[in-house]
């Protein structure tokens, strides 16, 4: 039965107890990656590569071995990533439409198992040490992955657009299939380990990211798991910090297995209140740190 704080506590103590013990082997510098904005309608698209938004895991291949976003080693079996060019390459580990879940947790493993790496790819779309605008790279990165006969390395496809219209038809081809959504590129932009400008994400819906406070219990059909969760997102330039009630989207075994308080969750919403309140917010995930 789900018990509010108790299992969280416990583990927050173990994790006190166990410290250094417990943290990450192999911990690097997170490595340096460019972050994308948002897309407005209006954008003139001539100058724009644009490709699908994986809903995969982000990583960087620095010419020897993986490393997650935040600067943990991914244990790639050594098959997986026989032939890959010496270059550093920036992509995701992706399994395919709705397969988030199953991607970290394949890439969480401590001890590669082949079985289940079969499923994965790692989709390239970018060459971060390349020092030419993105046309160039992505000219450049066609050819070295073209070059290296790597079943299980792939460029992800990019194409131009000549309209809005064609834009959103697009995206909404992307959704029907279960995807994310779109990236674009500027075709001049220099490779920046920051949030750009010149890169832009386009999706169907909003989303955001929100800490855990406190954890709800439930009532009614809910009662004695979690009601809803308690989240703070952090304050901007226009709201300080905001906090709301998240109990839409959650699954049972969410609610019997919360995440944990201060963990990071990301929700989807359908824009702002007047007062910075997100409208209509849906749980979605817990949000992994690798």
């Amino acid at each position: 039965m789900f018990k509010p704080h108790l299992r969280t506590h416990l583990k927050a103590l173990a994790a006190l107890v166990l410290w250094p013990a417990c943290l990450p082997v192999g911990l690097a510098q997170a490595p340096a990656l460019m972050l994308a904005s948002t897309w407005r309608a209006g954008t003139d698209l001539k100058d724009y590569w644009v490709s699908e938004k994986l809903d995969g895991m982000r990583a960087r291949w620095d010419g020897q071995r993986l490393w997650s976003r935040g600067g943990l080693p991914i244990h790639a079996p050594d098959w997986f990533t026989a032939d890959w060019p010496e270059q550093a390459l920036d992509g995701e580990l992706w399994a395919g439409h709705g397969s988030f879940e199953q991607t970290v947790s394949v890439a969480r493993q401590r001890k590669a198992q082949d079985q289940a790496w079969q499923g994965l790819r790692f989709m390239a779309f970018d060459l971060p040490e390349h020092a030419g605008p993105f046309s160039e790279r992505l000219k450049a990165l066609r050819v070295v992955v073209a070059h290296t006969h790597a079943l299980w390395l792939q460029t992800i496809p990019q194409d131009q657009v000549a309209s809005e219209a064609e834009l959103q038809e697009w995206l909404q081809r992307v959704v029907a299939l279960g995807g994310e959504g779109l990236m674009l590129h500027h075709a001049s932009a220099l490779y920046r380990s920051l949030r750009s400008a010149h890169l832009l994400k386009l999706k169907a819906w909003d989303d955001a990211e929100a800490r855990v406070i406190e954890h709800l219990p439930g009532k009614g059909q809910h009662a004695g798991k979690l009601g809803a969760l308690l989240v703070e997102m952090p304050a901007d330039a226009m709201y300080g910090p905001r906090r709301f009630r998240l109990g839409t989207g959650l699954s049972e075994r969410d609610r019997l297995h919360p995440p944990e308080l201060d963990a990071v969750v990301s929700f989807r919403y359908q824009g702002l209140t007047a007062s910075g309140l997100p409208r209509f917010a849906t749980f979605w995930r817990v949000r992994s740190e690798e």
